[in-house]
C-alpha cells in the first residue's frame, strides 16, 4: 500500500477519497486553486499546495504542475478522482514518466475507450451490442447531416470526446440539424479541444442503465448496475441500485457484456459501462445497448457501495499498489436498495441555471451518507461545478429506500443559494419514479417538476415572524404603550412580494398574509400555524429560508432602494457570472425572437442567450473571452429598422 497519495482533484470526490486514505493510514496531498484556498478538500488533506489561478485552465487543468507538486510533498501515487484530467491519457503517460504511478486504467485502455466512434467499433468487434448510428471519420456538415436522415430521426449528435452531457444534442428533425450540429460541435470544443461528433439513433423510450466494473489488468468483474435515467439536459440527477425490473436474465447478459468490454482493453481499476435500454417493452436481454466507457470512478459509485458494502476507492488504491482483484465476480451479491440524490445550487425555473452565493447554513440528516466539499461558510463559485452534496440512503428494500430518501431531503436545509432541493423532493414523489417506469424523458415531460415552489399562506407567515426577529425574544408577549406589538413585513419570493402584518397576542401571534389570518403559536418543538408543525426557518441576512418541504428563499426588499422597470426586453443579460464563449451576431444586424446571439461558457456548460424580441442590434458590450457578472447587459436592442 502507497504512504502518501496526492488527489488531483477538489470538492466533494477529493474529500472522499481523502476519507478512505485516512481509514488505511495514507496519507494525502490535495492541490487547489487561489478559489480553493480555504476548501473543506484543502483543510483535510495532510499537505496542501497551491496549483495556480483559479480557472481550470491555470489550475487543475495543468498537468505538469500537479505532477510537480506530487514529486515535492514525496507522493508516490496520484489519484485522479472525476473529471478534469481523470481520462487524459496524455496525462496519465506524464504520471508514469515521472516515476509514479496512475489510480487507475493505463493511458493506453483510456486511449481505446475516450473516442466513442472507436470505443463504439471496438465493443461491437468484442461481441457487445452496440446503437446504429454513424461513425466515420467525415466530419463534414453535409456528410453528416445525410448520415442522420439514413439512420432515421430523431437522432442524438454526440461528441466523440464528450462527457457529462457537454457537446451532446437531440434532434427530431432535419430542420433543426445545422443549428444543432454547430452548437454541439463549439462546445465538444471548448470542453474537450476535440469538435468531432458521432451521430445515433435516439431510442424512444430510453433507460439509462451502466454497470460498475473493476479489473487490476489481468482480471475483471462487475458490481452490479445502477439506474440513471432521471436525468435533466443530459445530466443525472438522482440515481439507484439495482435497476427496478431488472430480471436476473438481464443482469446476466448486461454484467457479461460489461466484463467483456473491461477484459477487451485489459482494464484495471474502476470503471463503468454505460448501456442504453429500450424500455418500450420492459428490460430484455435484446434490448439494450453500449453508449460509452467512462474509464474512471463515477459521481454515482456510492449507490454501489451501499449495495454490495465494497469501498470502490480503497479496491482502487490496492489494484493500483500491485495487488490482485479482492473478490471475485461469485463473492459479490446485492444487498438491499440504495438511492443517491445529487444537491446542486441551481435555478430550476430558469432551466437549471447554475447558481452562485455563500452557504450561510448547510445541514444533513445524520441518518443519510453525505458526499460534500462544502460547508456552512463555503462559496458556490462561478468557476466550477455548482454540487453541494450528493444524498445518498440505502433500505432493505426499494420502498424503504424511497422513504428514506423523502426523509432525508425533507430534513436537509441550505441557505444562502437557490438549489434544486425542492426539485429533488418532488421527484421523489413522481408516480412513474415511484413505479419504477421511468425513462430519460421524464423531467422533460413533467412540467410540474420545474414550477416555482408556492408559498402557501402558513409558510409565509413563519418567513415574515423570523424576518421580524421577534421570534427570538418576549417582546411579542408583553404590550408597548398599552397596545399590542404590531409589525409589517415585506416578502418578495422571486418578482411577487407579499405584505404580512403581525399582531402580538397573549399565546403568539397573528399573522394577516393576504386575506387571511393565520394563527402562529410556540411550543417546545417549534411553531404551529393553524395548528399545523411548520418547518424550520432562518434568517440569513436579507433573505430568509423556510426549510422543509419544497423550501422556499424569500429576500426583503430594501424599502429605501428606488424602482425601476431596468432594460427589460431591450438587452440580453448575463444569467449568471461566465466566460464570453462566441458573439453570434453584430451591430446593425436584425434578429427575430429566439434567435441566437451570445453563447456564455459557464460551471462547464455552454449556455445560448437567445433574443428576448424582434429587433435590430443597437450594440454588442462583450467580446469573446470577456469573464462577465451576472446581470450584465450584453448585447442591447432596439425596434426593427425598414
Amino acid at each position: 500500500m502507497f504512504n502518501r497519495v496526492l488527489i488531483a482533484n477538489r470538492g466533494e470526490i477529493a474529500c472522499r477519497v481523502i476519507r478512505t486514505c485516512q481509514r488505511l493510514g495514507v496519507e494525502t496531498v490535495a492541490v487547489y486553486s487561489d478559489a480553493d484556498a480555504d476548501a473543506l478538500h484543502v483543510r483535510m488533506a495532510d499537505v496542501a499546495i497551491r496549483l495556480g489561478a483559479a480557472p481550470v485552465a491555470d489550475s487543475y487543468l495543468r498537468g505538469d504542475l500537479i505532477v510537480a507538486a506530487a514529486l515535492k510533498a514525496g507522493a508516490q501515487a496520484i489519484h485522479p478522482g472525476y473529471g478534469f484530467l481523470s481520462e487524459n491519457p496524455d496525462f496519465v503517460d506524464s504520471v508514469t514518466a515521472a516515476g509514479l504511478v496512475f489510480i487507475g486504467p493505463s493511458a493506453d485502455a483510456i486511449r481505446k475507450m475516450g473516442l466513442k466512434d472507436a470505443a463504439k467499433a471496438l465493443m461491437a468487434s468484442a461481441g457487445v451490442p452496440v446503437v446504429p448510428g454513424y461513425l466515420g471519420a467525415d466530419q463534414d456538415a453535409h456528410v453528416l447531416a445525410t448520415e442522420a436522415e439514413k439512420i432515421g430521426y430523431p437522432v442524438l449528435i454526440k461528441a466523440v470526446a464528450g462527457g457529462g452531457g457537454k457537446g451532446m444534442r437531440l434532434v427530431e428533425a432535419a430542420g433543426n440539424f445545422a443549428e444543432a450540429l454547430e452548437s454541439a460541435k463549439a462546445e465538444a470544443r471548448t470542453a474537450f479541444g476535440n469538435a468531432d461528433v458521432l451521430i445515433e439513433k435516439y431510442v424512444q423510450r430510453p433507460r439509462h442503465i451502466e454497470v460498475q466494473v473493476f479489473g487490476d489488468g489481468t482480471d475483471a468483474v462487475h458490481l452490479f448496475e445502477r439506474d440513471c435515467s432521471l436525468q435533466r439536459r443530459h445530466q443525472k440527477v438522482i440515481e439507484e441500485a439495482p435497476a427496478p425490473g431488472m430480471t436476473d436474465a438481464v443482469r446476466q447478459a448486461m454484467g457479461d457484456a460489461a466484463v467483456k468490454a473491461a477484459r477487451a482493453i485489459g482494464y484495471a481499476g474502476a470503471g463503468t459501462i454505460e448501456f442504453i435500454v429500450d424500455a418500450s417493452a420492459g428490460l430484455r436481454v435484446d434490448g439494450f445497448y453500449f453508449m460509452e466507457m467512462n474509464t474512471r470512478l463515477q459521481v454515482e459509485h456510492p449507490v454501489t457501495e451501499a449495495i454490495t458494502g465494497v469501498d470502490l476507492v480503497e479496491w482502487q488504491l490496492r489494484v493500483a499498489s500491485g495487488e490482485t482483484l479482492p473478490l471475485r465476480q461469485d463473492q459479490l451479491a446485492i444487498t438491499g436498495h440504495a438511492i443517491e440524490a445529487r444537491l446542486y445550487a441551481e435555478d430550476v425555473p430558469a432551466g437549471f441555471l447554475p447558481a452562485t452565493g455563500t452557504l450561510s447554513h448547510l445541514a444533513f440528516p445524520p441518518d443519510a451518507r453525505i458526499d460534500s466539499g462544502v460547508e456552512t461558510g463555503s462559496e458556490i463559485s462561478p468557476w466550477y461545478d455548482p454540487m453541494i452534496a450528493k444524498v445518498t440512503v440505502h433500505g432493505a428494500n426499494r420502498v424503504t429506500a424511497f422513504a428514506a430518501m423523502a426523509a432525508a431531503l425533507r430534513h436537509t436545509e441550505v441557505a444562502g443559494t437557490v438549489t434544486n432541493l425542492g426539485f429533488l423532493q418532488r421527484l421523489m414523489a413522481e408516480p412513474e419514479f415511484i413505479a419504477g417506469q421511468m425513462d430519460t424523458g421524464l423531467i422533460g415531460r413533467q412540467a410540474s417538476l420545474c414550477a416555482p415552489a408556492e408559498a402557501d399562506a402558513a409558510r409565509v407567515a413563519v418567513a415574515a415572524l423570523t424576518a421580524s426577529g421577534l421570534d427570538r425574544h418576549a417582546l411579542w408577549q408583553g404590550f408597548a404603550l398599552w397596545q399590542p406589538v404590531v409589525q409589517r413585513v415585506t416578502l418578495a419570493l422571486g418578482e411577487e412580494s407579499v405584505e404580512v402584518t403581525l399582531t402580538a397576542t397573549d399565546a403568539g401571534f397573528d399573522a394577516r398574509v393576504g386575506n387571511r389570518t393565520v394563527i402562529l403559536r410556540r411550543d417546545a418543538q417549534g411553531w404551529q400555524a393553524d395548528g399545523e408543525r411548520m418547518p424550520k426557518a432562518m434568517r440569513h441576512g436579507a433573505a430568509v429560508t423556510v426549510f422543509g418541504r419544497d423550501p422556499l428563499a424569500f429576500t426583503l426588499p430594501d424599502p429605501l432602494a428606488r424602482g425601476g422597470q431596468g432594460m427589460g426586453g431591450d438587452a440580453v443579460l448575463a444569467p449568471m457570472p461566465g466566460l464570453v464563449a462566441q458573439v453570434v451576431v453584430a451591430v446593425g444586424q436584425q434578429v427575430a425572437t429566439g434567435d441566437r446571439m451570445v453563447v456564455l461558457e459557464a460551471m462547464k456548460m455552454e449556455h445560448v442567450l437567445r433574443a428576448p424580441r424582434d429587433g435590430t442590434v443597437e450594440a454588442v458590450l462583450v467580446a469573446q473571452g470577456d469573464q462577465v457578472k451576472a446581470g450584465v447587459a450584453l448585447v442591447t436592442l432596439i425596434l426593427p429598422q425598414d
